[in-house]
C-alpha cells in the first residue's frame, strides 16, 4: 500500500474511532490497531493526534458538501432544497459514524476554544465556511436561506441522534420547514 493509500486508511479509521470515542478518549493506538499499522507509523503520516482528528473532521465536511452538490445537480430552488435535505437525511441515517463524528467535532472545538486553543477551531470553521458557500451556490440562495437550510440540518442531526426514525411524524416538520426564506 502506498503512503497515500495508508493515509486514506488512517482517515477512515480515525472517523470511526473519534466518532465513537471523542477526541480525548480516543487513543492513536486504537486508530493504529484499526488500520493494522504500528502507532509510530501513524506519526509518519500525521504529525500528531490533532492532525488526525482534523483530517477526519474535514473528511466529513467534504463528503457532506459532495452529497449536497450531487443532490442539487440540475435542480433549482425548492426542488434542490428538498433533494439536498433528503440526501443528507439518508447520509446520516445510513452512516452513524459520520453523524457522530460531526457531533464529536463540535464538542472538541468547544473544548479547545474553552481551553484557549483557537487554532483548532479555525480549521473546522474554514471547512464549515466552504460547506456554507457550497450550500448557497447549490441552492442559488442568499446567506439567510443557506443559514436556514443548515439550521434544519442541525435539527436533522439532533433527531437522528435521538433515534427518531426517518418516517416518524416529527420529521414532517423538518421537511415542511426546510424551505428557503423568501
Amino acid at each position: 500500500m502506498s503512503a497515500d493509500e495508508r493515509r486514506e486508511s488512517v482517515i477512515r479509521a480515525a472517523v470511526i474511532e473519534f466518532a465513537r470515542g471523542g477526541y480525548s478518549a480516543t487513543s492513536t493506538e486504537a486508530i493504529a490497531r484499526r488500520v493494522g499499522v504500528s502507532q509510530p507509523y501513524l506519526f509518519r503520516l500525521f504529525p500528531n493526534k490533532q492532525a488526525m482528528f482534523l483530517a477526519a473532521a474535514e473528511r466529513c465536511l467534504v463528503e457532506t458538501r459532495q452529497v449536497f452538490e450531487e443532490a442539487a445537480e440540475g435542480l433549482e430552488g425548492e426542488e434542490a432544497l428538498h433533494s439536498m435535505a433528503k440526501a443528507y437525511q439518508r447520509l446520516i441515517a445510513v452512516d452513524a459514524d459520520k453523524l457522530l463524528m460531526q457531533m464529536q467535532t463540535y464538542a472538541a472545538v468547544a473544548a479547545a476554544e474553552a481551553a484557549g486553543d483557537h487554532e483548532f477551531g479555525e480549521s473546522v470553521r474554514a471547512g464549515w465556511m466552504e460547506l456554507f458557500d457550497s450550500v448557497k451556490l447549490s441552492l442559488g440562495a442568499d446567506a439567510n436561506e443557506a443559514t436556514t437550510f443548515l439550521a434544519y440540518g442541525m435539527l436533522a442531526n439532533t433527531l437522528t441522534s435521538l433515534g427518531f426514525p426517518a418516517g416518524h411524524r416529527i420529521w414532517s416538520g423538518f421537511y415542511a420547514s426546510a424551505r428557503p426564506v423568501a
